[in-house]
């Protein structure tokens, strides 16, 4: 299908291009950025006057509950809200029900996800088995099957000797390794530990269960030199060891959430179940650190950690419910809303969660990997319209997703996707 993007500002934040321009589009694939060729005849026009045309988004984090978990989330529902939040492609964590740590299973979520039409979806496969800490899983097998990594989710790795065994194996075949630094017995907690969550009498989560993983992990990656992603960094002592380890020359990029950049632990209020999240919400000084952090380059990456919940397992007792919110509609506007707040130029916010994150999947990606969070002729059309007029408030019943839990309700938001493209196809518009 021929489609035409008419006088929409254009940004690509990879290539510093920055200007006022039409975007013609065919096979799939951007064919002009500019006057489009002269026997162009489009089949569909959009008009993005007054409006930013980008590249599609590339979300590192998102759950998208099935297999296993439909009943808080289904493929359907969780995709539709990634197109309607401008996100093209996502990476899902391998702690499905089953777990992802097996090729058929993923050849199956892969083909369930294609057929639905709307955003790319790239399986991180299982580290271990049954994501237990105990046997390898087979790697190249699962890599063959569409993985894009290898992690162990929300679940610690305990045994220091299967992770450098792992990073071993990865390591001899270049694959990446996707690691939240938890150490397990100091990480049971609900909440950040501090005077909130004492006081609230919340079992805490001290900034050391982050710490002492990382130098466990950066001592691997020293003596391995593996590739690793660090999920969903949560503090400032944490965000300081990651740019001490990139000073030093480590193979480690990371992420943080669009929950650690806005909130922080006074945020749970009176036990406010929307905000039991993993990583725990922590202190206004981590959250400053935090968004200075993902300015200056030493985070590389915003994700949505979008992980839907269903509501008889959120609609409890703070220290029971379950973990999660749901955020793909919100990254984009977030990512924004953070960028006026603190000064940030457009195009380095819109890095971050476009040409940035897909630097991190690098070549694991293949033949997208010269095109993914890239907007350029001749790269696949993953594109994003978005109206930087159109305020709007968060209302989770409005929210596409499956569940609707979101600690940013009523949240003013600062600008609302138009119109996506995933592969030169239109996967969403949104009516005048």
């Amino acid at each position: 299908m021929k489609i035409l993007i008419q006088n929409g500002r254009v940004i690509d934040p990879a290539s510093g291009f920055d200007a006022v321009a039409d975007v013609a589009i065919a096979a799939g694939r951007v064919l002009s950025i500019g006057a489009a060729p002269h026997d162009f005849a489009a089949a569909h026009t959009i008009n993005a006057k007054g409006c930013l045309v980008i590249p599609g988004l590339v979300d590192l984090a998102a759950r998208l509950r099935e297999p296993g978990h439909e009943h808080e989330g289904m493929l359907a529902s969780e995709l539709a809200a990634a197109v309607a939040g401008g996100v093209t492609s996502l990476v899902c964590p391998p702690d499905t029900d089953p777990v992802l740590d097996e090729p058929g299973l993923v050849e199956m979520l892969r083909f369930k996800a294609e057929n639905l039409h709307q955003a790319r979806v790239l399986p991180l496969g299982a580290l271990t088995r049954g994501l237990h800490g105990e046997v390898l899983t087979e790697m190249l097998q699962l890599t063959e099957a569409g993985c894009v990594g290898f992690g162990q989710a929300e679940v610690p790795l305990a045994n220091t000797q299967v992770m450098q065994r792992a990073l071993q194996y990865a390591r001899s075949f270049g694959y990446t390794v996707w690691l939240r630094p938890q150490e397990l017995y100091l990480g049971k907690g609900v909440a950040a530990s501090g005077p909130l969550a004492t006081r609230m009498g919340l079992s805490g989560v001290p900034v050391a269960a982050e710490t002492i993983a990382l130098h466990t992990i950066f001592e691997l990656v020293r003596a391995t030199g593996t590739r690793v992603h660090l999920c969903r960094i949560s503090s400032a002592a944490g965000v300081e060891l990651v740019r001490q380890a990139k000073a030093q020359g480590l193979p480690v990029t990371c992420d943080i959430s669009i929950n650690s950049l806005h909130l922080t632990d006074l945020d749970v209020g009176y036990f406010d179940s929307r905000t039991r999240l993993t990583p725990p919400l922590r202190q206004q000084a981590d959250r400053a650190a935090l968004r200075a952090a993902l300015a200056d380059g030493t985070v590389d990456a915003l994700v949505s950690d979008h992980t839907p919940v269903g509501a008889d397992e959120k609609d409890l007792p703070f220290a029971e419910a379950e973990p999660g919110a749901t955020g793909l509609e919100l990254l984009l506007s977030l990512a924004l809303k953070w960028a006026q707040t603190d000064g940030v130029p457009l195009a380095h916010a819109l890095a971050c969660v476009t040409s940035n994150s897909a630097a991190v999947l690098g070549a694991s990606v293949g033949a997208l990997a010269s095109s993914l969070g890239r907007l350029h002729v001749g790269g696949a059309a993953d594109i994003c319209v978005l109206d930087t007029q159109a305020a709007w408030q968060v209302q989770p019943q409005a929210l596409r997703s499956q569940s609707k839990h979101t600690p940013f309700a009523g949240y003013e938001m600062p600008a609302q996707v138009r119109a996506t493209l995933v592969g030169g196809r239109l996967a969403f518009e949104r009516s005048a």
